[in-house]
């Protein structure tokens, strides 16, 4: 039996209110491919219409980020988030069961599932997730990331890393900023 396959796989999750969710995975998905890790890294709310610094670096390496959101809930209709969800699930889905990958990212899943302006359930459910989580190739450590991450999600992963501001330069007038935020 190969190292891959006698290694536990194990589920992290990366929640609360500060910054720095998605930089640590980052850092996890850096670490593994150092390690010689075939990483994925699926974005749940971030959108191809744009560019981020993260995705440019990970493609010097050879490691696609694929987005399958749309942007910010408050940038597209309900319907444009529904469609994202109910194409990019799947999609995220075959790539954790498919055994192919070391790592998997699930960027911002925790905020697409905390979604309340409108319904996402039917395009998401939370018992798939679950399911995903429970039921993964063993060898597979699965990361997912975002703020209001749902307790039934914290309570059977392996890790759960919860990132709470004390400040921030946001609170002083001071925008996102390029290398550091996108």
């Amino acid at each position: 039996m190969s190292q891959q396959k006698k290694r536990r796989g194990l589920t992290l999750v990366y929640t609360g209110d500060g910054k720095g969710k998605t930089t640590s995975s980052l850092g996890l998905a850096l670490r593994g491919i150092g390690r010689g890790f075939n990483v994925g890294i699926f974005q749940f709310i971030k959108s191809k219409e744009r560019t981020y610094g993260e995705e440019i670096a990970l493609k010097k390496l050879g490691v696609e980020m694929i987005q399958l959101g749309v942007g910010f809930t408050w940038t597209k209709t309900p319907e444009e988030h529904r469609e994202a969800l109910r194409k990019g699930w799947p999609i995220a889905r075959e790539a954790v069961m498919s055994g192919e990958y070391d790592l998997v990212i699930l960027d911002e899943l925790n905020n697409a599932l905390a979604i309340d302006k409108f319904l996402i359930e039917d395009v998401l459910p939370i018992k798939e997730v679950i399911d995903l989580i429970q039921n993964k190739p063993s060898h597979v450590h699965l990361v997912v990331t975002g703020r209001s991450a749902k307790d039934e999600i914290k309570n059977i992963a392996d890790l759960v890393s919860v990132i709470e501001p004390e400040k921030h330069y946001y609170n002083e007038g001071v925008p996102a900023v390029k290398g550091i935020e996108f």
